[in-house]
């Protein structure tokens, strides 16, 4: 990978963030603490560690890894020797084969300038019978908003392809289904559009955590650890059909190995 410093994009304590935002990121770490009970478990692209302490809760051990070394030095001073947490490319991870039973990727996918090298690497490291819990926006909703720093999207049918690729068996999900059911959404979405297409939409959280203010209402804190409850599990749906992803805003995928 290059030599990106991935924080101003990444949501992480300090920040603020809306209430669906909340509910999301429980809900995928709720999803995969399923995959996770009395396992060992890795979170490629763990960030600031949010999500750590929710998916020790359930599992035996719990490695940490991300990119960048400022996003790891808040996980650290969150858990301090809770946990191990180490710098690492998630297209080179530095463990042995066979290391865990579970992997466990989220909101990251698509900063990866090889997605395929990652799902490769996660098969290796990975035990017979694992499995890599992954959850990614959904690029086929009306409303998406590319991130900064992202090299691609993929839809429902690649991300199945890109998984069976390398050996695993893979079933999908889909959450938070898309709705317009007031005047209000109506107009947050056209809005929402319009910055996407021109070019407007911030780049940061900051000027994003503004721009949520003005349109979304009031915000919540984001957790330095996420505690089990702290909002609403919203319970993924599996796809049938990958035809059916664009109404959702949210992708699951559970592959095993």
């Amino acid at each position: 990978m290059g030599l990106n410093d991935y924080t101003d994009v990444t949501e992480a304590h300090g920040n603020q963030i809306t209430r669906e935002a909340l509910e999301m990121m429980w809900t995928r770490y709720a999803f995969a603490a399923k995959y996770c009970e009395d396992r060992d478990v890795l979170e490629v692209a763990c960030g600031a560690g949010q999500g750590l302490g929710a998916l020790a809760r359930k599992a035996r051990r719990v490695v940490g890894g991300d990119y960048t070394s400022r996003l790891l030095g808040m996980a650290r001073s969150q858990y301090r020797s809770r946990m191990p947490l180490t710098q690492l490319d998630a297209q080179a991870m530095p463990f042995r084969d066979g290391s865990f039973d579970v992997v466990v990727l989220f909101e990251a996918l698509y900063y990866l300038p090889e997605p395929a090298a990652f799902a490769r690497e996660a098969r290796r490291v990975l035990r017979p019978g694992g499995h890599i819990v992954l959850c990614t926006v959904n690029c086929e909703w009306a409303d998406f908003n590319p991130s900064p720093f992202s090299t691609g999207y993929l839809t429902a049918r690649q991300l199945r392809l890109l998984l069976e690729s390398v050996g695993f068996t893979v079933s999908l999900y889909a959450a938070f289904p898309v709705t317009s059911a007031t005047a209000r959404d109506r107009m947050v979405s056209v809005v929402k559009r319009l910055a996407v297409k021109s070019g407007f939409m911030p780049k940061t959280m900051a000027g994003k955590r503004l721009l949520k203010r003005v349109f979304l209402g009031s915000l919540v804190d984001f957790p330095a650890e996420i505690a089990d409850g702290a909002a609403a599990f919203r319970e993924p749906i599996e796809l049938t059909s990958v035809s059916a992803a664009g109404s959702y805003k949210v992708l699951y995928a559970v592959a095993q190995a």
